[in-house]
């Protein structure tokens, strides 16, 4: 599954080649041209990863920083800042409002593609490729592989891929919309409840211990991957 990175700067021939850049690498990629558009962008599913110009028209990128660290929805999403400024002064600045790097334009793909992944590690310990375990219930996305204790389960491909999300997103309550967007793709239509389906058919394949009750249904909002069962 790609990460998705929201690319906020108002130069268009910058953000074309940064969404090119993001593309050829894996990486899926939302433009905002300026302030606002960037704010109506910042919604559920929110991106895995912001790059935000300092200079924007309708207002700053520092301000934009400030007011995603100030909510609680979206404070955790790492935000990489693009700017011609490289004064101390400027980057201490950066880094007060609560960004998570800063990148000194003019810059390489290289490099962007290095800051971006370092950025993903850093905030993200689960990545896309690390093996993840959660009291005994481990998943190897490279060796397409599930375990309970060490026995290997047989999951389907679809359940495969909805136990990853699961994993990689804990704690975070996703309505059957952004779960069919997230695990099936956008592009793919089937019925919310074909979600409904494969929770029950996951759940089932995980039963021990416990595990089945890390997918928790919140009523009426969706489900959550969660270890506090209590």
């Amino acid at each position: 599954m790609n990460r998705q990175i929201l690319v906020v700067e108002d130069e268009t021939p910058i953000r074309e080649m940064i969404t090119f850049v993001l593309e050829q690498n894996g990486f899926n990629s939302v433009e905002a041209k300026d302030y606002e558009q960037a704010f109506a962008l910042i919604k559920e599913p929110y991106p895995d990863l912001i790059l935000l110009d300092w200079m924007l028209p309708g207002g700053s990128g520092i301000k934009i920083a400030k007011q995603l660290k100030r909510n609680e929805h979206t404070r955790n999403i790492p935000v990489i800042m693009l700017t011609a400024r490289s004064d101390e002064n400027d980057k201490v600045a950066g880094f007060d409002a609560g960004i998570d790097d800063y990148v000194t334009k003019p810059f390489s793909p290289k490099e962007l593609i290095a800051r971006i992944k370092a950025v993903i590690r850093r905030v993200s310990p689960t990545s896309l490729e690390e093996m993840i375990e959660f009291q005994g219930l481990s998943l190897d996305p490279v060796a397409h592989r599930v375990g309970i204790h060490g026995k290997p389960l047989d999951l389907g491909p679809t359940e495969f891929r909805l136990l990853h999300f699961f994993m990689t997103h804990t704690e975070r309550v996703y309505s059957r919309e952004q779960l069919l967007d997230n695990v099936w793709g956008v592009n793919v239509y089937v019925e919310d409840r074909t979600v409904d389906v494969h929770i029950r058919r996951l759940r089932k394949a995980i039963t021990g211990a416990g595990h089945e009750n890390f997918i928790q249904t919140v009523r009426g909002s969706g489900y959550r991957f969660s270890c506090n069962v209590n």
